[in-house]
């Protein structure tokens, strides 16, 4: 089966942008993991949300978020505050410069994906963009939101696609 687009949007370098799709170049799915079960029953074993200090059981709808101030105080935070500072996706990666490939430290690779024109219309334009980054024998810097974080990417020309990975 085909991989699924994680996300889908454009590409912009300069006055050139394209529509594209993003494709994780890694699979968690080939790993192995084990659930933990009962010897005795060979049931598995679930976890239940408990209170730290009362020990009783909480129900979902009366757990919240809190942020940590100290030992134990915690500021209550809403769905609602967390969705208004929600980091909103321009649906574009935009290159903001160009580094030497031996610039970028291998420490900072967090993961790769494939970048492709995401349908007909985008592919002359797409491939402007990636013969200019091979042409210059750089590397293309530009931030894309994800999942309403921003992240730094780095993209290459790899065959007829770009390589893009996050920083």
């Amino acid at each position: 089966m085909a991989p699924r687009a994680n996300w889908k949007g454009f590409l912009r370098l300069s006055l050139v942008t394209c529509p594209v799709a993003l494709y994780p170049a890694t699979f968690d799915s080939e790993k192995i993991s084990f659930n933990q079960i009962n010897k005795k029953t060979g049931h598995r074993i679930k976890y239940v949300k408990v209170d730290a200090n009362t020990g009783e059981e909480v129900s979902n709808d009366e757990i919240t978020k809190g942020f940590k101030v100290d030992t134990d105080t915690y500021i209550e935070v809403s769905k609602e505050e967390l969705d208004n500072i929600a980091l909103e996706s321009t649906g574009t990666i935009d290159i903001n410069e160009f580094v030497p490939n031996q610039d970028i430290d291998p420490r900072y690779l967090i993961r790769p994906y494939y970048l492709r024109p995401d349908g007909k219309v985008g592919h002359d334009a797409f491939a402007v963009i990636r013969e200019t980054i091979r042409s210059m024998d750089m590397v293309a810097i530009g931030t894309v939101v994800l999942t309403s974080r921003e992240h730094i990417i780095a993209l290459e020309p790899l065959d007829k696609g770009l390589m893009g990975t996050l920083l």
